[in-house]
């Protein structure tokens, strides 16, 4: 289970502005009208070497008094069935209000730990004034400035206190596959086709698959686990609360996931959408498997399959060397080998490189094709290692490099994909000083 910290409380206490306090990042949209962070926002962050997720459960507020008490209601009891953590901000500009004390009810409930935030307590002289909040019955709380960062680091401390060092994964060792992509692209479907029966209900309206449920396949020679995912929703479109649930677990499930197998509806073409998805799968360094679903539908010509893959691997520069696998959940082609391609893609995503065999192989490389020389200065590359990480990653040694630029850094990259087969699965290079 990994760490995560829900950040509720009513619309305008400054959720946003602190979530992008602790993610380090202006990323939530931060604006004064009520209710503008419609979407959960969803970060990474570690303090004190304890790494977590951060989930600003943005406000879905419409309508009446009585509806708003209803949706903060689902909006925490989200927050609840989520997070390892619950941060509660209040706002001393307005006071202790009727929905605070709600709210406060709401999470008096949970075995959850809830750390409690007051914010916008911009100086000191402001402190006193907080002191209204212990009419919530808590025995303590943070007197915080989201804008400025004042008091961040006392709440971060605490927070952490309740995490776990190294969140443990069940099922360690076997490979875990993430199917992702936008609602109705066939993800139930495929799932289906693998274990030959009805394990999801499907059903012609977009997001009825609401629950995340992890199973274990394992026949042909294959064992690995499925984290079968909820759609990913477009933002904007996320009106209903359980919608903004499973789009959270889908961002779980990429997370947790080693592979990340994307569906894409032949029918409907490779959107935008489709495209923030596997930026996410490429963020999280996750392998990734293409999955073009509903191939029988489409009116073939000589070159279709050629010009599709072209095309997507186009839409997805730089990142372009990933297997792309023409499916059809209906008739089940190549259903299995998709998947086989999936397992292909842990294991090249999970292989080490010997210093010694890395170093003969690039070094020439380098050699014969040097970085560019800056304001008359030549870069030397000496040296070069696999880091001891979870993921593909490598330490290019040199005496100048700050002078090493982007394409270069794309060049050596290639030039490892192609030496050393990472097909589908994302590497890190970096250069440091020798």
């Amino acid at each position: 289970m990994s760490n995560i910290v829900a950040i509720v409380g009513r619309p305008n206490v400054g959720k946003s502005t602190l979530f992008n306090r602790l993610i380090q990042r202006r990323d939530a949209i931060v604006d004064s009208v009520a209710g503008v962070t419609r979407d959960r926002h969803y970060g990474k962050s570690d303090w004190n070497g304890k790494e977590f997720s951060v989930i600003d459960t943005g406000g879905y507020i419409e309508g009446s008094e009585d509806v708003f008490e209803g949706e903060i209601r689902q909006q925490v009891e989200l927050a609840l069935d989520e997070a390892s953590v619950i941060l509660f901000v209040l706002d001393l500009q307005a006071g202790l209000t009727e929905f605070d004390k709600i709210i406060a009810d709401l999470l008096r409930k949970t075995e959850k730990p809830v750390v409690y935030a007051v914010n916008k307590v911009d100086n000191s002289m402001l402190e006193l004034e907080a002191t209204e909040f212990y009419g919530l019955g808590i025995e303590r709380y943070h007197t915080i400035s989201a804008v400025n960062g004042g008091g961040t680091g006392d709440l971060l401390d605490e927070l952490t206190e309740y995490m776990d060092e190294n969140p443990v994964d069940d099922y360690e060792d076997l490979p875990k596959m993430a199917i992702v992509g936008r609602p109705n692209a066939g993800k139930s479907s495929i799932v289906n086709a693998l274990f030959d029966e009805e394990r999801n209900i499907v059903t012609e309206i977009a997001g009825t698959t609401r629950d995340t449920v992890n199973t274990r396949f394992n026949k042909f020679g294959f064992d690995f686990m499925l984290l079968d995912t909820a759609g990913l929703r477009k933002k904007g479109k996320v009106h209903e609360n359980l919608e903004f649930y499973s789009n959270m677990r889908s961002i779980r499930a990429i997370e947790h996931a080693d592979v990340c197998m994307m569906v894409v509806d032949a029918t409907r073409g490779f959107e935008a959408q489709d495209l923030s998805i596997v930026s996410l799968v490429e963020k999280n360094k996750k392998g990734l498997v293409i999955v073009i679903n509903k191939w029988d539908l489409v009116a073939k010509e000589t070159n279709t399959m050629r010009d599709a893959e072209i095309y997507i691997r186009k839409k997805l520069e730089p990142f372009t060397d990933f297997p792309i696998i023409f499916t059809s959940a209906l008739t089940k082609q190549r259903v299995l080998k998709a998947f086989e391609e999936g397992v292909k893609v842990y294991e090249r995503r999970k292989q080490r490189i010997s210093t010694s065999k890395l170093n003969d192989a690039m070094l020439e490389i380098i050699q014969n094709y040097p970085p560019p020389a800056v304001k008359g200065k030549y870069v030397k590359i000496k040296f070069c290692t696999q880091l001891p990480t979870r993921t593909p990653q490598f330490a290019f040694f040199a005496n100048l490099p700050q002078y090493i630029k982007e394409p270069y850094k794309r060049y050596l990259e290639n030039k490892m994909r192609q030496m050393f087969d990472f097909h589908g699965a994302p590497i890190e290079i970096f250069f440091r000083k020798k």
